[in-house]
């Protein structure tokens, strides 16, 4: 399965006069559950962007699987290689929750019988009742709107799993079952998960943290299990 690796990677914005990501070398493995803490303006949400082949960077090379993300069809590389799961969740308010699912997949080419089989199969995985695949987005909790977030991210087949602040809307008890259900996802089907957060709960589970400060990847905490 793919790994995404950086190698002395800076990003600096256009007109700034400091780099937002600093040297940044690191290797994000199938399997695991990654934390990326820090505090506001450390190049958190930078170097996600950069994991999702958004912005490419200015010094060093992003590989994925041995690639490097210059040399990939970026579009395609996010359709089908990688999934984002934000904190306002994202979803299609005009499209039901089962639609909302079986989007990226229809995009993909995939019949749209055998998306809607697929995406009923992921709703209930995350604990999307049938009872509730036809209702709008707005119809539904954060929890569950952000478990269906995560169902469609998985939809088109994507191994690794890109969230930034996923727990960030949402109360005590509904991070426990979003992280539960991220856990599952990395320990038991092999997916990469990065998680940007703020939380020190969501970070305390993680298998693998990082922290950065000022653009710069401060520290690596291993073999937390």
């Amino acid at each position: 399965m793919s790994s995404i690796m950086l190698s002395h990677v800076s990003y600096t914005y256009r007109g700034a006069q400091t780099a937002a990501v600093k040297g940044a070398s690191c290797t994000f493995e199938p399997g695991l559950l990654y934390a990326v803490v820090g505090p506001s303006g450390s190049g958190k949400s930078t170097l996600l962007s950069m994991l999702a082949g958004l912005d490419l960077p200015t010094e060093g090379e992003v590989t994925f699987d041995g690639r490097n993300l210059n040399d990939l069809d970026l579009d395609r590389y996010r359709r089908e290689s990688i999934a984002m799961i934000f904190q306002a969740f994202q979803l299609f308010p005009l499209l039901t929750v089962l639609e909302n699912v079986c989007y990226p997949m229809e995009l993909c080419g995939v019949k749209p019988a055998d998306a809607r089989e697929r995406a009923k199969i992921l709703l209930e995985r995350v604990g999307i009742t049938k009872d509730k695949h036809n209702r709008f987005p707005s119809n539904l909790s954060g929890g569950e709107q952000q478990r269906v977030a995560i169902a469609r991210s998985l939809s088109a087949g994507a191994k690794t799993l890109l969230a930034d602040e996923p727990t960030g809307n949402l109360d005590v008890a509904n991070t426990e079952k979003i992280m539960e259900i991220l856990q599952g996802l990395s320990h038991n089907d092999g997916c990469c998960v990065i998680v940007v957060t703020h939380d020190q709960e969501v970070s305390g589970i993680a298998d693998v943290v990082f922290t950065m400060k000022d653009g710069a990847l401060m520290v690596q905490q291993t073999d937390k299990n």
